[in-house]
Parts: C-alpha cells; structure tokens; sequence
C-alpha cells in the first residue's frame, strides 16, 4: 500500500508570519475587506513509493522534518496520514493553494533530492500554503480575495479545505499525433486552424505552408505544424524587424528594406569597430574586453509571462537571459532588470477583469527576480524602474545578463554526426505556445487559453547547469551549444542544424512525468535546458562531468548531412521537414507604416516650482528604489566596486555600475554597464525617444567613469500591434533615431529584441497598446577602477559645474507628465556631445572630478536634490549660470528641462 503524508509546518511566533501580515497589507491596499487575522503554513505532501511499515515510514518522515523541512528554532510541524484533517474553530475559513497539476514545482524536486541523500529514494513531494482566514466575511468576500490576492489562477488551484497533492492526479497518457489536410483546406478553415491550435501565423504565412504541403503531396502532423509555428514566430524570427515598410512620415514616403538590415545592424556596419567580435549571429552580442577576455551582453523580455504569472515570468526571464550567455559559452558575472509597471496605487475599480493588480504584479515581478538571481550567485547589478498607467495590463519586465569567456573558446558550428544532448530540467507541458503567445496581443481570456504559455524557474538546476557549460568548455568537449528557450527543443535544434540537417529520437527525452503528446515534448518550454551538439568521443567525459554536478544529460538524436528535420517518436516519423523551407520559407509581405506628430496638450502653469519639484521628487519612477534593490544580491563574486546604490549611507542612485572580472586579475580594468529609457518622451516622438535613451546610456557611462570611446548598445523595442500602421510606424521612428544617435556616439549595436504586439483587448474590444518603449542597455570599459566617480555629492567647498546647454526642451518632460501634458519640444542631441563626453572622461581619469550626475527625469532639480541627498550635503546653484540659448530666462525651463548631453559634476 503506497503512503501518503500531509505535513504542516508554522511560525512558532505569530508575529513572524510575515506572509499572513502581507495578505492583510495587501487586502488593505486593494480595498478588499480586512480579515481580522490570517495564519499561513507551508504544506509539504509526501508519497512513500515503498511498501514501509508504519513506525519505520514515522522514523523517516520525522527525520526529514526536522532536519530539512522545519527550522527547529522558529517553526513547528505536525505530521499526519493524508487523509487524517484535523477539523478548525467556528468562524475560520480555510483555504489551501498549490500548483496546478503539470507545473513546474521547484521546491518539491528539491525537497525530492535531498530526501534521497538523507536516505528516503523514489519519494514524491508536492507543496501547498495554508490561509487559515479569521473574521466575518461574507462568501463573495472571500472569493475575491482568493482571486485577487491568495492565488494566481494561470498556475495554481485553491481549494476551501484539504488541497490534494497534485502527483495524486498524474495526466493522461496519449502518444496520439494528429494529421492535418492542409492541401485542401480553405482559406477559412486555415485562419480557423492557426487560432484555434494558438499559432500566431498569418493568412499568408498559413497559404505557404498550405503551398509545402502539397509539394510533398501529403499531410503536416501536429509536430511539423507547430514546429513551423514556433520557427516562424514574431519572438523567434523578427518578422516586422525584417519585413520590407512602406512609410509615410513628416519628410515624405520611404521604403525601408527592413528596420535590422537599414538602422541597426547598417549603424553597427558603418561605425566598424574592431572589437565587436559578434553581433546579431548568436545568443548574446560580444566585445573584447582585453587581449584574452571577451564580453557577452543579452537582454530579453517576459512581459506575457509577466503578466498572467509575475514570480514565474520574471524569474524565468533572469533564467532565460542566463542561458542565452552560456549559448555563447560563457560565465554569467552580472545581471540587469529593467521594470515597467502601472502606478501600485491603481484603483482596483480601474483594473479590468482578467488582469492582475499592478501592485501584485510589480511584488511578483520583484520576488521573482531576487529568487533566481540570488539563488544562481550571480549579482542583480543595474536597471531601472518606471511607473505610468500605460502598463496596466502589460507590465513590461526586461531580464538582462552579463557574462565573461576567454578569447576564441566559443564553438559554433556542429558537424554531421555529433550528438544531439540535452542537458539541465526535465521536460513537462510548462511553457507550451510561449513563442507564438508572446507573438500576439493578450486578451480578457488570455490567462485561461495561454495558461500553459507560463512557466517556473528552477535556479538550483541552473546553477549547476553552468558550472557543466564553463568547464565543458574549457575541456573542449561540445562543438555548438544553444539554449532550450522559445519553442523549445523544436527552435534549438532546428536553428542548430539549420546548414546540416538533424534526426532526433524523443522518447529518449527525460520528463517530468508521463502523458505528453510528441508535439508537447517537442514544443515544450520548460526551464534549464541547454542543446549541445557533442562529438562522439567526447560524450563520456561530458556524461561524467554531468554526473558530477548532478546535472542530467541525454542523448536524443544526431546531426546529420540530409538538411532535412526529422523527429521520431517509438520509431515512427512525426516530422520531416526541410530546413530550408524551415528558416527560409517565411513569406514576408511589404507592411504599411505612418507616423504623424499626436496634437499637442499644453500643459497648465505651475502655481509654486518649489511644490513642483517636491511632486517629481516623490514620484516613483525618481524616488528611491532602495526597497527594491536592496532585495537583491549585487555583492555576491565580490566584483562589484561601483555598486547600485552608493552616498553616505549608501541610498542614492548611481548612474551605472562597475564591475571588475574576477578571473581577469589581477588587472585594474573594469567593465560599466547602464540602461536608458525614455518612454514619455516617446508618446510625443519617438525619434526623439530613441536618441535620448541612447544619450541618457552613454551619459550614465561615463558619469561613473568609462570610456565613450568603447561604449557597446543593445536595443530593446516593446511596442503594440506591429500590423497597424500608426504603431509600426511610430517603430520606424524610433529606430531611426537609434541609427543617428549610433552614428553620433560611434557606438556599435551588438545585439538586440523586440517584444510586440504588447497590447490587452478587453472584454469591450477595445484594443489598448503600452506606450511605445525602447530600452537601450550600454556597456564599456573602465581603463582604471580606482578612477571610477559616483554621483553623490562629497563635501561642502567643491565646485559644482553643469555640463551642456539647456535648452527649451520641456516635451516628454516629467514635469509636464504629472499635469497631464502633452506638448512642447522634446530634446535632441547637440551635436557637440560625444566630444564633450570624451573631454570629461579625460577630467574624471585625471582626478579632477569627485562627483558626477546625468540630468534626466526632472531635469537639473531633481539631479542637484538626490546629489545633495546621497551625500548629505547642501548645494548652492546660481541659475543665471546655466549655459542657454540667449533670451532663455524661464525659471521652470531651466530647473526642469530634460535637454541632452548635460551633467552636474
């Protein structure tokens, strides 16, 4: 008879059941009526696969309690049969929250492998929360706040009583594969189709692949269909960036043969920097750091994930950047997060029905990222956080990665006859459609439909995932290597073997648990998998290196010569595609762009500046984000000597961090890493958005110290519905500007994302896009560490100077935001800037400068406040000293212009 068990474990102080004072804080905070107290503990399901006589299970399962599950200090627990419940008081509501049946349970795998080192093997464990809620509510009451604050619905279930563990409910098993006649479907029934399975593809794109169809005179299969699916989605192939555009703008109509082709990556070719060593062919971009080191760059986006699931899309989105540097083989040494929410006091009235409150999203977003980055060590070093109502139903969540690899140790090409190996999680159904998911516009049903588009992160997985990648390197033992992202093993090994041609066996692929169909195993996104391509002779020295580091690795097929995908399941053929009508066959139809300036907004006079500047102050997009940072790990590797925040009491706001590589000493070169973003500016141009971002990344550079003239760019476009021709050419506009503002600062673009169709459709069909948002992260060289500067003002008696002109450049200001203006000139970039920067680098490595700010989000007075702020120091400013155009004499203007290429040093 199998044994199943409940334990229960509590504070042993009520008042440290911080996640019961967190439920009431929040019931607050949304307006939900107060429980008069709510009491948590954790539950941990255990099953005994052996037949195990009651007082030896007793033995066991106590002895795994006290010295893995319950801290004997501050915790207790109970331990009972499962079907043994002990009943509660009158007038306590009980409510049990556990995962969903086929997600992702990190914690129970954890639980699991230590159970087997503290001698229990083969045992199951699943984990759930208790609520024990006290007070008079009513039954609506209740359900609402299970809706809204005790669980998520996209990967959880609640349950008013006992929660049954979800290994107790195993799916079901079908190894069916559906076959499709797509070469006599109508045009109706393949629109049908591609909405119906979730494919995200076009009307064209579904005629093409009617067209293959009847060249190979057969039925497509599920898994060849949604393998086309996933290959030519917007996430996986950037079909706007590529398409050719027919625009229409304030100069006229230009056909553009592709935003990539003609600004970013022609910027890159013509400014021809000797050490971009890649960009735009790999996972992550890369630059030379010294003569023997290189430097890796990526930054993704999980904003869908985000949005139905804040902990798991964010933690996945730290996870997924992650593997993408160790897709170019090297070793993660920073992270970066950059976070786009609604204001966390919305109105909970304001909140349409299927999207979760902004303050539960921005507290899951940020529990997500401090959970995997902290547990992998590797620091949460940089970003930023904005807040506008724009995002209210797409929060915005770009995960950013910074990793270091010796020169030349990066293989890329696999070879016919190598080994397909997975390596790292297990597959299950988590992430399935989470390409073509986030390659279309969320709805007021999206969570239901797209529910297996989230996944879980598993950083301890990951963690050794890494250490096998870095020393498989350096023993030379794989000959390509690519991350298990978007669309799964059906993307990487396709876009592995794209020149060669691959088979592959997926029975042989290790899962979570039974029941998934061959097109979920193969589309399957779940988290921690690598792909190598690995010589034969090499394969038992990986395997043994694997084991080590208990990572699992598998074979499941090899490459080939045939330049054809096959895929077999129990030896029968599921798919057999080309891989040239694979990556090549996408029809790319020519798209309409336009753009007109929106009409203007003015805004009202301010009646009191000093009230102004106390307004921009308090505003969450300037004010502190120490509760934030402070969550997350940015000292762990002990490389980090710029450091987030920095002052006195190390509070105030650094314009970028410096980093100075561990395994590159014992030299004193660092590597600085900013963001710019800039998305008020944009609602005006975003043009002008693009070449402020750009500025504002370059500027924060070189206030800490790096040199401009080593300065690397990545760009990162969130936008909405690329098919309207209002948004797509709003994009046009700004990647103009990131070609010219390139070009200025002879600054390489060495990589690059774009997330669209970021726009939520209500249950009145009304279609609501995120203000257009172009994040640009920047990297460069710091000659000297010792040299670097911070932005907090240092003591009374220094000289403080204002770099650049101001200008009146009030567009897009902040100042203008918070009295619901839309108007004015936004900034441009003088032309002298990039000189200016190079001449103030030169001051800053001479020891002329102790402090420097960048002028950014409320302009000179709100950069001069967090100066004297960190430094707890006064500063005395003469306005009539500002360097300006003649006649400029406007007190607002000057204290709150947000001009270009201006400093406070």
């Amino acid at each position: 008879m199998l044994s199943v068990y409940r334990i229960c474990i509590r504070h042993r102080e009520p008042a440290h059941d911080w996640l019961g004072h967190h439920v009431q804080r929040m019931a607050v905070a949304l307006g939900l009526p107060v429980p008069d107290f709510v009491r948590t503990a954790r539950l941990v399901f255990l099953h005994l696969p052996q037949d195990m006589p009651p007082s030896q299970a007793q033995d066991c399962l106590h002895r795994l309690c006290e010295r893995l599950l319950a801290d004997p200090v501050t915790e207790t627990y109970t331990l009972m049969p499962l079907d043994r419940v002990p009943p509660l008081p009158d007038g306590v509501h009980v409510v049990e929250v556990g995962y969903l049946p086929g997600v992702a349970n990190p914690e129970a795998r954890e639980i699991e492998r230590a159970a087997a080192l503290l001698g229990l093997p083969g045992l199951q464990a699943d984990t759930g929360i208790r609520f024990e809620i006290g007070g008079d509510l009513d039954p609506d009451a209740l359900a609402e706040l299970v809706r809204r604050v005790l669980h998520n619905a996209t990967v959880e279930r609640a349950v008013f009583g006992p929660l049954t563990p979800a290994f107790l409910s195993p799916p079901p098993v079908s190894d069916e594969v559906e076959r499709f006649p797509l070469a006599t479907m109508s045009d109706e029934d393949l629109q049908r189709l591609s909405e119906g399975r979730l494919l995200s593809l076009t009307l064209e794109e579904m005629q093409a692949i009617r067209d293959y169809a009847r060249q190979q005179g057969r039925e497509l299969t599920d898994v060849e269909l949604e393998t086309i699916a996933q290959v030519w989605s917007e996430h996986c192939y950037h079909k706007t960036f590529k398409s050719p555009i027919r625009y229409r703008g304030p100069e006229g109509e230009v056909f553009i043969d592709g935003l990539l082709r003609t600004y970013i990556r022609a910027a890159t070719e013509q400014v021809n920097k000797p050490w971009v060593r890649s960009a735009f062919v790999d996972n992550a971009g890369i630059i030379a750091f010294d003569e023997h080191w290189d430097i890796s760059l990526k930054v993704e986006t999980h904003n869908h994930p985000s949005a139905l699931e804040p902990f798991g899309g964010a933690s996945t989105g730290v996870g997924g950047v992650v593997r993408d540097i160790l897709g170019v083989s090297a070793r993660p040494i920073a992270l970066l997060d950059v976070l786009c929410f609604a204001p966390p006091d919305t109105p909970l009235s304001e909140v349409p029905d299927g999207v979760l409150h902004p303050r539960r999203v921005r507290d899951g977003v940020v529990a997500g990222i401090a959970d995997y980055g902290n547990k992998i060590g590797v620091p949460t070093v940089a970003g930023a956080v904005v807040y506008d109502p724009g995002y209210l139903a797409n929060p915005l969540v770009y995960c950013g990665c910074l990793g270091l690899a010796p020169r030349d140790s990066h293989p890329r090409e696999p070879r016919p006859g190598d080994l397909i190996v997975v390596l790292g999680g297990r597959t299950g159904r988590d992430g399935l459609h989470g390409a073509t998911f986030s390659s279309s516009t969320l709805t007021s049903e999206t969570g239901e439909v797209a529910a297996a588009a989230v996944q879980i992160g598993d950083p301890i997985t990951e963690k050794g995932l890494i250490e096998v990648v870095v020393r498989a390197r350096d023993a030379r033992l794989y000959s390509a290597i690519t991350d298990c992202g978007a669309g799964g093993l059906s993307s990487a090994i396709s876009e592995m073997g794209a020149h060669c041609g691959a088979e592959v066996d997926l029975e042989r692929v290790p899962l979570k648990y039974t029941g998934l169909r061959p097109w979920e195993i193969w589309l399957s996104e779940s988290q921690e998998r690598m792909v190598m391509a690995v010589p034969p002779d090499r394969w038992p020295a990986l395997e043994t290196l694997c084991r080590a580091w208990d990572v699992e690795a598998t074979v499941i097929g090899r490459f080939t010569d045939t330049g054809r995908l096959v895929v077999r399941h129990k030896g029968t053929v599921v798919a057999d595609l080309d891989m040239d009508f694979l990556h090549r066959g996408v029809p790319l139809p020519v798209l309409e762009a336009a753009w007109a300036p929106p009409a203007p907004t003015p805004p009202p006079p301010p009646t009191d500046l000093r009230d102004l500047w106390f307004t921009l102050l308090a505003h969450l997009t300037v004010a502190s984000k120490e509760d934030i940072i402070r969550r997350y790990d940015h000292e762990v590797r002990g490389g980090t000597v710029v450091k987030p925040l920095v002052g006195v009491a190390q509070d105030g706001p650094a314009d970028a961090v410096v980093l100075r590589p561990l395994e590159t000493r014992p030299g004193l070169r660092g590597i600085a890493l900013a963001v710019g973003i800039r998305p008020l500016i944009g609602l005006l141009d975003p043009y002008a958005m693009a070449v402020s971002a750009v500025d504002e990344a370059v500027r924060n550079l070189v206030a800490v110290g790096a040199d401009p003239d080593t300065v690397a760019l990545l760009d990162n476009f969130c936008w909405g519905n690329p098919r309207l021709p209002d948004r797509l050419g709003a994009l046009v506009r700004a990647a103009q500007g990131c070609y010219d503002a390139a070009l200025a600062f002879q600054a390489p673009f060495i990589s690059g994302k774009d997330s669209l169709y970021n726009e939520y459709v209500g249950p009145d069909g009304e279609s609501r896009p995120i203000p257009g948002t172009l994040l640009i992260t920047a990297v460069a060289q710091v000659p000297d560490v010792r040299r670097t500067v911070t932005s907090d003002a240092k003591e009374p008696g220094n000289y403080v100077y204002l770099i650049g002109e101001t200008r009146e450049e009030m567009g897009g200001s902040l100042a203008y935001a918070v009295r619901g203006a839309r108007a004015g000139t936004p900034p441009g970039l003088p032309e002298y800037t990039a000189d200016m920067y190079r001449r103030l680098h030169r001051a800053i490595r001479e020891g002329l400068v102790v402090a420097a700010h960048d002028l950014c989000e409320g302009g000179l007075a709100v950069a001069a406040g967090e100066m004297a702020l960190a430094g707890r120091v006064g500063l005395y400013l003469e306005l009539d000293a500002i360097p300006r155009p003649a006649g400029l004499d406007d007190l607002e203007v000057l204290l709150f212009s947000e001009s270009n290429g201006r400093l406070l040093v």
